[in-house]
């Protein structure tokens, strides 16, 4: 059986954190790959709901090892304020659990200041960042300034890297009106969170070559969504790291070999945070009324999501640029008798119909989408528990967007609880042990 890798194929928010945690139990290992506590994974489990920003969302099963990689850039205040909220709902948080890259960068007191001022230079071109300091840690890492994990070890070494730091940092602070940081009041706060992190402190690639040659599973897990890319998204309005397939190898320190397989999380309309083009967005009732049902408020944020019709070019590039296998379809339950539903099947610019994500997000501001509509579905879809049960106009939708983004859907989630999910099995079959998920639910 395989390693399985799972990333959202839109702008983020597809609801990976669900299916993360359904799969979970096919695995051994869930290996978090890129990002910081900007992303907020959300699963529910009876009834209680849990947000998880940095921790895999494989956390909630007890036997399962979650591993943080050096694709990550790690607030330490934020990373022990999950683990105790984890802790506080008996969740067993200790190393034996939980490893954290030794290589995985620091956000530092600094970093926010940095990325609040920048923001606020921008004006109206905003990008529309959390302001949490992620963007500047990784410009830091990028341009080798950067603060790792493993440098808490040593004492000398982490004051020396803070002095440095700090010393440049306030050179440049001053004409941006921000306060003077204190070098020494920085390294005492940053040994203490060394003294608290260094049991969680591993050779991550090391630990995943030894645990995979051993058998074991492992489920790796981004986060953000591939239109997110630093690379492959609609820069600028991207996030700061690799949230492709390709960025769980640099993440974790894993050969493009170990990734046997690709599931792509897609919601089954489209959502998008913070400034950038959004060909599909619907500023109307209609769009307003998928925000409500759907609760579109970033689980670390809470700020609104801007919300609009499925954007099937948009969604055949992500499975493009990352080899997506198959697709796990999510919140259909929010369309329901919504009337008719519609997707975009191509973008009109300038006399012509794109039928291909333009590489210029330029044009993307300037596109106008070609829509095509079909009949609703009235009935819920949250009773079904087999394919056969969901509503006939529902199933000819999930047809008509297999075959424009050209991969079959194996997962459909009716809702947000576990139970609220129909495996189409015959097309999981390779991708995930499916015994002992029968196992983990008996």
């Amino acid at each position: 059986m395989a390693n399985l890798l799972v990333l959202g194929t839109q702008w983020g928010d597809e609801g990976k954190g669900k299916i993360v945690d359904l799969l979970t139990p096919a695995f051994d290992v869930v290996a978090r790959y890129q990002g910081g506590h900007n992303a907020g994974h959300t699963v529910y489990v009876g009834g209680r709901k849990v947000v998880l920003h940095l921790i895999p969302s494989g956390v909630l099963h007890p036997a399962t090892l979650c591993v943080i990689g050096n694709g990550l850039v790690i607030a330490p205040q934020a990373f022990f304020r999950e683990v105790e909220d984890l802790e506080s709902l008996g969740v067993r948080l200790d190393a034996a659990r939980l490893a954290v890259s030794r290589h995985a960068h620091l956000i530092m007191p600094w970093h926010p200041l940095v990325e609040r001022a920048g923001e606020e230079g921008r004006g109206e071109k905003k990008i529309g960042t959390t302001c949490r300091g992620i963007g500047p840690a990784y410009e830091d890492k990028a341009a080798r300034w950067g603060i790792r994990a493993g440098d808490l070890l040593d004492l000398d070494v982490l004051r020396d890297k803070i002095r440095d730091n700090v010393e440049v940092k306030n050179r440049a602070f001053g004409p941006l009106g921000l306060p003077a940081l204190d070098a020494e009041a920085v390294y005492r706060e940053y040994a203490d969170w060394g003294q608290r992190l260094s049991p969680y402190l591993r050779d991550v690639s090391a630990l995943l070559y030894e645990r995979m040659k051993a058998g074991d599973r492992v489920l790796f897990e981004g986060a953000q969504g591939v239109l997110l890319d630093l690379d492959h998204g609609t820069y600028p309005f991207v996030t700061s790291s690799s949230s492709t397939a390709g960025g769980a190898c640099t993440g974790l320190g894993v050969g493009p070999k170990t990734v046997h397989s690709v599931l792509g999380i897609t919601k089954a309309y489209t959502t998008r945070v913070g400034g950038g083009p959004f060909p599909t967005e619907l500023l109307d009732d209609t769009g307003r009324t998928i925000a409500s049902r759907g609760d579109e408020f970033g689980a670390t944020t809470g700020r609104p999501r801007r919300c609009g019709w499925f954007d099937a070019v948009a969604v055949r590039y992500a499975c493009r640029v990352n080899g997506v296998d198959r697709i796990a379809l999510t919140k259909p339950d929010v369309l329901e008798k919504i009337g008719e539903v519609s997707i975009a099947i191509g973008y009109r610019y300038k006399g012509e119909v794109l039928r291909d994500f333009p590489s210029e997000p330029w044009v993307l501001e300037r596109v106008s989408p070609v829509y095509k509509s079909f009949p609703g579905w009235n009935d819920s879809v949250r009773k079904a528990r087999r394919y056969e049960q969901l509503p006939r106009t529902f199933r000819d939708y999930i047809r008509v967007i297999e075959d424009l983004v050209e991969t079959p859907i194996a997962v459909i989630s009716t809702g947000v609880e576990r139970e609220d999910t129909i495996l189409l099995e015959e097309r999981l079959e390779g991708l995930v042990d499916l015994g002992r998920m029968r196992e983990d639910r008996s």
